[in-house]
């Protein structure tokens, strides 16, 4: 999906303001040139009565226009009324999408429509002032408004106001859709206003979740910057992930230089200054290196400020797609599994909802299938889908019950404050797996609550 900010860039780029009403001539060239999938078009209307959307997606690889989409109803169901035109684009995109429009529409019912209409303003304010004025009202009227709290934090970010920005990024649970972003811009605060140990900490998370070139760039800047030769590691990762980037080969050989590793050192400069002939730190850096200058004085590694994580699930889109046309002909179950394998990678990385959407995939295919009655479990015990995610391991405890099944149980339990219904679900799990280490870990969590509500009594 396009940002609002790269269609603002898009438009500028072309010479159209912001307020335009286009042609659709005039988004058939923008998204031409943007390169995108589909467009989507539409409007809206209120009577005084009813709120009317009207949308039709332009499949820009055919060159063809879509059914046309509408959704209506009173005013005070307009977020819902945007969640179901949503979830109806989506499946236009992508008809085998699993998710019911149902559960779509559900994931928003805790935002109040106050709250929505004060970060919509925020975001299309044009001083500072309002926009942390909008977005401060918003997550008052709705205080988990994660979307809102990292919009607000880049503000004062995008003012340099580093230390207002650290709190608003800190409170985006790790679970939330944007904790990645949110971890990125809390590294690069902690990062401006020296505390190199926050700053590690949420590049690393970040690190863990999406193998994104400026994360691995920006995790080496830190660690060189607390004088620690993994730098180099880390470095390395980033020219792997973008080795069109000069400022990454600048930055390894940065590094390099500091372990004493000149050979290398001198090789990645010279990839630098092919990428960017004018570079005078590097041209200098490695006149240095070479002996034929008097100082040998290391520059400073570059941090990078971009985060392009779109970039990354487009691309993974574009893979899952490309093996989602090799395996349409195959056998089911052979296909459900890949659909398993998918959102198990996708919950490491963090991304719940892609990962629910691939279980439920697996699902349609192999209704009896363990694996993703489980994966889909924890997929929606992080989306905090709570009674979906225990109807999942009820039906894999039917079926097939196993330690990983209940060391789930056990974490749906104990965060519903069930503790004897986790204790006891742990101790299933370790009679099946003694030395499973997440239920080990889990028990200690259980006993230590276990503790503290005994301790209140």
């Amino acid at each position: 999906v396009i940002s609002r900010e790269d269609r603002l860039y898009a438009f500028d780029r072309v010479g159209i303001p912001a307020t335009a009403q286009l042609s659709r001539a005039t988004l058939l060239r923008i998204a031409e040139q943007m390169d995108v999938d589909y467009v989507v078009l539409g409007e809206y209307n209120y009577d005084g009565v009813s709120f009317t959307s009207k949308a039709q997606v332009l499949d820009m690889r055919r060159l063809h226009l879509l059914p046309g989409i509408t959704e209506s109803g009173p005013l005070p169901q307009l977020i819902d009324l945007q969640a179901a035109t949503g979830w109806d684009v989506m499946r236009q995109m992508d008809p085998s999408l699993a998710a019911t429009k149902q559960d779509f529409v559900a994931e928003t019912k805790d935002i109040r429509l106050d709250a929505l209409e004060n970060y919509v303003r925020g975001v299309i304010a044009t001083t500072n002032a309002e926009k942390v004025q909008r977005f401060k009202q918003a997550i008052k009227l709705n205080p988990n408004y994660s979307v809102a709290m990292l919009q607000l934090g880049k503000t004062y970010f995008d003012q340099r106001d580093y230390a207002s920005a650290i709190p608003w990024f800190s409170k985006i649970p790790a679970v939330d859709k944007h904790a990645a972003e949110a971890n990125f811009f809390l590294g690069l605060s902690a990062y401006y206003t020296g505390d190199m140990m926050r700053a590690e900490e949420a590049f690393s998370t970040v690190a863990g979740r999406l193998p994104l070139g400026e994360v691995f760039n920006d995790l080496g800047v830190v660690e060189a910057r607390r004088g620690k030769n993994t730098s180099v590691e880390y470095l390395s990762r980033a020219v792997q992930a973008d080795p069109t980037e000069e400022d990454y080969h600048f930055n390894l050989a940065v590094s390099l230089a500091r372990t004493h590793d000149t050979a290398a050192a001198v090789r990645q400069l010279r990839e630098a200054l092919q990428l960017r002939p004018d570079d005078e730190d590097a041209k200098a850096f490695l006149e240095a290196l070479n002996g034929s200058a008097n100082s040998t004085h290391a520059p400073s590694e570059r941090i990078k400020r971009n985060y392009d994580e779109a970039s990354f699930r487009q691309l993974a889109f574009a893979v899952e797609s490309a093996e989602e046309a090799q395996m349409a002909n195959s056998d089911a179950k052979k296909h459900a599994a890949m659909h398993v394998d998918m959102g198990k990678e996708q919950l490491k990385q963090g991304f719940y909802e892609e990962a629910r959407e691939n279980f439920r995939k697996a699902l349609a295919l192999d209704p009896d299938n363990s694996e993703a009655h489980l994966g889909l479990a924890n997929a929606q015990i992080a989306l905090n889908d709570l009674s979906g995610a225990r109807s999942e391991l009820d039906s894999t405890l039917r079926g097939s019950p196993n330690s990983d099944a209940y060391v789930a149980l056990g974490q749906l339990d104990l965060k519903e404050n069930k503790l004897d219904a986790a204790s006891e679900a742990v101790t299933q799990a370790l009679r099946l797996e003694p030395s499973n280490t997440a239920a080990l870990q889990l028990k200690q969590q259980v006993t230590a609550k276990l503790n503290a509500a005994q301790r209140e009594q």
